[in-house]
């Protein structure tokens, strides 16, 4: 009978069923945005979900475990994030019709080692009070000279603008890039600091009167009674809408190359990128669904219709590392 007892024991503790119970995640996008769409996966699914959260040292700490990590997902809010993990070889394909049915092939990996979940536009900010409206604006204008002294922007190389000047090199090729680069440093108002939030900031204060920042931080600081002020104090700009459209950035996830729970996971993942999750993300962050035809909030679709630059991120990864040389080289950020 102890013997019985003894065998059954081994069976359930070896049994799948308890690793199938479970997804863990180590996330780079903050609690209060996630955990309404992880909860709910979780009602739907009885799948449950472990989560680790933090800003920085993720990448490094899958990479460190190895084997060992514990993170069947890891999600990410830029998309230099999900480049870094691919080139370290922490990934592995997913492999989902869903997915590729949800997701449009601009923002899926070619090679599926990772998938966007949602959008950000890198706008331009321009104040209300001293410089109004700038519909046919693109990129390229903020290196024009009439605007000299008048930008602000955080790092060039924080991913935000790394992206962006990996699309300049892609669009115009390396000379024309530093060019511009050179032009963009040139119209600084001051040396890049802060995050994109302080940038609208410094347009309400008047230390500048256009300034880079993404979307969702709009709509954020509309939300935040201290900071309501500042986004009151700017129009938000689509830049390029007179030719290829304004660029792009994304959060995403990937799999993790040991993850444990690889069916779980890709559950999660699926689900994400379907509807209910998909306008979770936009009603609760203020971003722009991957998944064509999900409903923007009331506020993020206030902000007008706009044309969204086609070239796929895929191909802009392609000159992150030229973008990152070439910020170097113009000493942007000195």
């Amino acid at each position: 009978m102890r013997k019985k007892a003894l065998v059954l024991l081994t069976a359930l503790i070896s049994t799948p069923v308890f690793a199938a119970d479970v997804v863990n995640i180590y996330s780079f996008r903050q609690p209060f945005l996630i955990k309404p769409i992880l909860d709910d996966f979780t009602k739907q699914t009885g799948i449950k979900t472990n989560v680790v959260f933090a800003k920085k040292g993720l990448i490094e700490r899958v990479k460190r475990e190895g084997k060992h990590s514990k993170a069947d997902l890891v999600l990410t809010s830029n998309f230099s994030a999900l480049i870094q993990l691919e080139d370290l070889n922490l990934t592995q394909k997913i492999q989902s019709d869903v997915v590729s049915a949800n997701v449009p092939s601009t923002f899926r990996d070619s090679d599926g080692q990772w998938v966007a979940l949602t959008k950000r536009v890198r706008n331009v900010y321009s104040s209300k009070e001293r410089v109004g409206a700038l519909p046919e604006l693109t990129y390229e204008d903020l290196a024009d000279p009439k605007y000299k002294g008048k930008l602000c922007t955080r790092s060039g190389k924080h991913p935000y603008n790394l992206g962006l000047v990996a699309s300049m090199i892609a669009h115009h090729g390396e000379a024309e890039a530093k060019q511009w680069l050179e032009g963009v440093k040139a119209n600084l108002a001051r040396k890049p600091q802060g995050n994109d939030r302080a940038q609208v900031k410094a347009v309400k204060e008047g230390l500048c009167d256009i300034a880079l920042g993404n979307s969702y931080y709009f709509g954020k600081m509309m939300q935040d009674e201290q900071q309501k002020s500042w986004a009151e104090a700017v129009h938000i700009n689509f830049p390029n809408q007179t030719n290829r459209g304004s660029h792009i950035n994304v959060s995403g996830v990937v799999m993790t190359k040991y993850a444990k729970n690889p069916e779980n996971a890709l559950k999660l993942i699926e689900y994400m990128t379907d509807n209910k999750a998909q306008n979770m993300y936009a009603s609760v962050n203020m971003e722009y669904p991957v998944k064509n035809g999900v409903e923007l909030s009331e506020m993020v679709a206030s902000w007008g219709e706009f044309k969204e630059d086609s070239l796929s991120l895929d191909e802009i990864s392609k000159y992150r590392p030229a973008a990152l040389k070439l910020i170097d080289e113009v000493k942007f950020d000195l």
